[in-house]
């Protein structure tokens, strides 16, 4: 088992930014990568981005490449997303994921708000 909690979000003025933490603990020497995912109101989840925990290689999701940016830190167990130039529609509630094997994210977040305010 793998558990997660996140913090940073909050309200932002369009074209602002904000750094969103998610430590985890438990499982962590098992950790094949972590992701983040958001979900809008009345909107699917989506996916964000990611992060393998061993070689620290990022994927992004189309519409948050090149303002986005996924980091670790291995020694805290800690992935942290730094969100730049910030839109209103990247307003969501944001989810941190752990997965133990592949990209299969079977590990969540409670989730934090983040509001980009025009």
């Amino acid at each position: 088992q793998v558990q997660l909690v996140e913090s940073g979000g909050g309200l932002v003025q369009d074209g602002g930014s904000l750094r969103l933490s998610c430590a985890a603990s438990g499982r962590t020497n098992s950790l094949y990568g972590m992701g983040w995912f958001r979900q809008a109101p009345g909107k699917e989840r989506e996916f964000v981005g990611d992060i393998n925990w061993s070689v620290s290689t990022t994927y992004y999701a189309d519409s948050v490449k090149g303002r986005f940016t996924i980091s670790r830190d291995n020694a805290k167990n800690t992935v942290y997303l730094q969100m730049n130039s910030l839109k209103p529609e990247d307003t969501a509630v944001y989810y941190c994921a752990a997965s133990l094997f592949s990209r299969r994210y079977d590990y969540w977040g409670q989730g934090t708000q983040v509001t980009v305010s025009s």
